[in-house]
C-alpha cells in the first residue's frame, strides 16, 4: 500500500542519511589533523556526486529487466554488505580523550558564521532536491522524454558536480571558504532567474530546464 511504501522509504532515508554523517564522522576523527583529510573529503564528494549520475541510469536498466522490486532488492542487498563489512572492519575512531567529554551545542547555534554556511549549503540541496523532485514531470511529463532518456539528462548535473568538486580545493585556496560560498549562492541566483525566464518565455526541453539548474 501506498502507506506502507512511503513509510519504508522514509526508514531506509533514515539509515542512508545516518551512514552518511557515520563516514564523514570517521573521516573527521582519523584525518582531522592531516593533509591528506582534504583530499579524502574530496573524493567522498565525487563519489556523492557519482550515485545521481549512475543511480537513475541502473534503476531504469534493473526495473526495465527485472521489475521495479529487483531495485529495492538490489539496494537491500548492497546495504546487507555494507552492513557487514562495517560489524567487522569498521572500528571506533572517536579519540580516547573525547569518550567523556560533553559539550554544549548553544554555542555553535548562537554563532552566525555556523548560520551563514548552514543557510548557504541548506539553499545549494534544497536547490539540488526541488529538481530531482520536479524534473521527472518537466522532462517525462511535458518535454516526453523516455526513462532511459530522462536519466541520461538528469546524469549531467550530476557531472558538472562531479567536476566541481575536482577543482573544489584549488577554488578555497584562491577564493577562500567565504568566497565560495558568496559565488556559489550568486550562481544560484543567476540559475533561478535563468529558470524563470525559461519558465515564461520557453518550453519545457533539455536547454531550458537542465542547464540552468
Amino acid at each position: 500500500t501506498a502507506p506502507a511504501f512511503v513509510a519504508f522509504r522514509l526508514l531506509q532515508a533514515v539509515g542512508a542519511s545516518a551512514m552518511l554523517v557515520a563516514t564523514f564522522a570517521t573521516v573527521r576523527d582519523v584525518y582531522a589533523n592531516r593533509p591528506e583529510g582534504v583530499v579524502i573529503y574530496g573524493l567522498f564528494s565525487s563519489m556523492l556526486a557519482f550515485v545521481p549520475a549512475l543511480g537513475p541510469i541502473a534503476g531504469v536498466l534493473i526495473g526495465e529487466f527485472l521489475g521495479w522490486q529487483a531495485i529495492f532488492i538490489t539496494l537491500a542487498i548492497l546495504a546487507m554488505l555494507a552492513l557487514l563489512n562495517a560489524g567487522f572492519r569498521w572500528h571506533e575512531t572517536r579519540p580516547l580523550d573525547q569518550v567523556k567529554t560533553r559539550r554544549s551545542v548553544l554555542p555553535i547555534f548562537a554563532s552566525p558564521a555556523f548560520w551563514v554556511y548552514t543557510v548557504g549549503f541548506s539553499a545549494g540541496m534544497g536547490t539540488y532536491f526541488v529538481f530531482f523532485s520536479t524534473a521527472p514531470r518537466v522532462l517525462i511529463g511535458q518535454a516526453e522524454y523516455s526513462e532511459i532518456g530522462f536519466s541520461f539528462a538528469f546524469a549531467t548535473v550530476a557531472l558538472v558536480m562531479i567536476v566541481t568538486t575536482r577543482f573544489a580545493k584549488s577554488f578555497v585556496a584562491r577564493w577562500g571558504i567565504a568566497g565560495c560560498v558568496a559565488r556559489g549562492m550568486a550562481l544560484l541566483v543567476c540559475g533561478a532567474v535563468l529558470l524563470g525566464i525559461g519558465e515564461l518565455y520557453g518550453s519545457p526541453s533539455f536547454l531550458t530546464f537542465i542547464p540552468t539548474d
